[in-house]
């Protein structure tokens, strides 16, 4: 998963007035971004998994389990990445999230129908 340069790895401040802007409702947008935040820890916990399942060995004793250093790399890699919600605050931010609301979704089928 890519990840932007300018996503901050630490706490931020925010105004919350910029939340609104999108949908008009600050509580709204949280849970958009929630979502969101969701989507992004599992796609990247997939992309952990796939990665390090390559090193997985069958074995139950623990003397023969060995350190990898390449495994090492990469768990290091991904603890570095920034937070999925900090991800999830800056693509929603910069108008990168699309999302629909159950009244949106209600009528999509009405639409249909009368094409």
């Amino acid at each position: 998963m890519k990840t932007p340069n300018n996503v901050p790895a630490s706490i931020v401040t925010r105004n919350m007035s910029d939340f609104t802007h999108e949908t008009g409702n600050v509580y709204e947008s949280i849970a958009i971004i929630s979502k969101r935040a969701n989507q992004i820890s599992v796609k990247l916990k997939e992309e952990l998994n796939g990665k390090l399942a390559e090193f997985a060995t069958t074995v139950d004793n623990l003397e023969e389990v060995f350190e990898n250093r390449e495994q090492i790399e990469i768990s290091k890699h991904y603890e570095r990445l920034p937070k999925p919600t900090n991800l999830a605050v800056e693509e929603f931010l910069e108008g990168k999230v699309h999302f629909r609301t159950p009244a949106e979704e209600e009528q999509l089928p009405e639409t249909r129908k009368a094409e």
